[in-house]
């Protein structure tokens, strides 16, 4: 068997098997705090220039779209004249490069601007579905999570057999099928044949906890499937992976049963990988809730933006897409830093 000393510290500080027969811990890989801080400052400066870049083309791309704003408002009868002054009064006649300044700085200041079909303030009709989609993406992530956690060490557990098979063929045939058509089946059998749940998502203020979930729980089963094949394989190859080390096998040479080598040797030296797959797969549900909530007609984010596409409403289409991106950007950077604080190997430049 190898050496202690030259296994992963990383290994040794989360093991307390190997940790007794080392004698050493992952304090050797510990940058200075000085170091770790600027690290971590890199991350954010970043993800700060990514959005900046992200809030660029957003712009870009909704002002190259075919059609004019001004003469979708007024409709086809609309005079020239009437055009022109709403043009002026949306400010549409000012350079791009102005608008887009202008649009960035007034972000800057919590700003999101008025909708241009109903000159409603954006960032107030914005802030209540922004709680419902994060709501809805939230339960789904509390669901999955501690489900894929489980289902991927029960495959390990039994690895190569019947029950690691069904888990991942299920899984696999889960993330294979679109969510629009999970969604719709859901509806078809659950919803109306059975009649256990609405069809639509409906939530408005007032409703209990347990009336909220009762009325997501179609949407959010459909983003569980949507997710859980990922984190479960993901879960089940990080175990695998681990499987080989050398303290795993001291672990077994001391007799100890395999779900307990699993659950208190392997599973927390891939914790890392687990967290940042995690939280991308948030990322994600937050990000593609849109097709959901138009399925469910649940009052989200998505369904917000779809229905202003249509209406060439383009402060709100600009405004819910910086803002979905904002959120993948920050819980990229969050999986970031919480894999660098959980692996101290990631500190050590290379």
């Amino acid at each position: 068997m190898s050496d202690p000393d030259l296994r992963a510290p990383s290994q040794i500080a989360h093991d307390p098997i190997l940790a007794e027969h080392s004698g050493i811990t992952a304090l050797r890989l510990k940058p200075s705090r000085r170091g770790l801080g600027a690290l971590l400052l890199r991350r954010l400066v970043l993800g700060l220039l990514t959005l900046l870049a992200v809030s660029a083309l957003i712009f870009a791309g909704t002002q190259i779209l075919p059609g004019d704003v001004a003469s979708a408002m007024l409709g086809q009868q609309a005079t020239p004249e009437a055009v022109a002054a709403i043009r002026a009064q949306l400010g549409l006649d000012q350079l791009a490069a102005l608008r887009y300044l202008e649009w960035l700085g007034g972000i800057l200041q919590g700003d999101l601007g008025l909708s241009s079909s109903n000159r409603q303030d954006i960032a107030a009709s914005i802030a209540p579905r922004l709680e419902n989609t994060l709501f809805l993406a939230g339960t789904a992530a509390l669901v999955a999570t501690p489900l894929a956690l489980v289902l991927g060490w029960i495959s390990v557990l039994y690895r190569d057999r019947w029950p690691d098979r069904a888990i991942n063929i299920v899984t696999l045939g889960a993330i294979s099928l679109p969510e629009f058509f999970v969604g719709y089946l859901l509806i078809a059998t659950v919803a109306v044949q059975w009649n256990w749940f609405a069809t639509s998502a409906v939530v408005h203020d007032g409703m209990t906890l347990l009336e909220r979930l009762d009325a997501i729980a179609l949407p959010a089963f459909t983003l569980v499937l949507a997710v859980l094949g990922h984190m479960m394989r993901m879960t089940r190859a990080a175990l695998i992976n681990v499987l080989s080390a050398p303290y795993i096998e001291t672990a077994r040479l001391k007799g100890l049963p395999p779900s307990r080598v699993l659950l208190r040797h392997a599973l927390p030296n891939v914790l890392g990988p687990i967290l940042n797959v995690v939280l991308l797969n948030v990322a994600y549900l937050v990000v593609g809730v849109v097709v959901v909530e138009v399925i469910f007609v649940y009052p989200g984010m998505g369904q917000y933006m779809i229905d202003h596409v249509t209406k060439r409403d383009v402060p709100v289409v600009q405004a819910c897409g910086l803002i979905f991106a904002g959120v993948y950007i920050g819980l990229n950077i969050l999986a970031d830093i919480l894999a660098i604080l959980v692996n101290p190997r990631l500190r050590v430049p290379r």
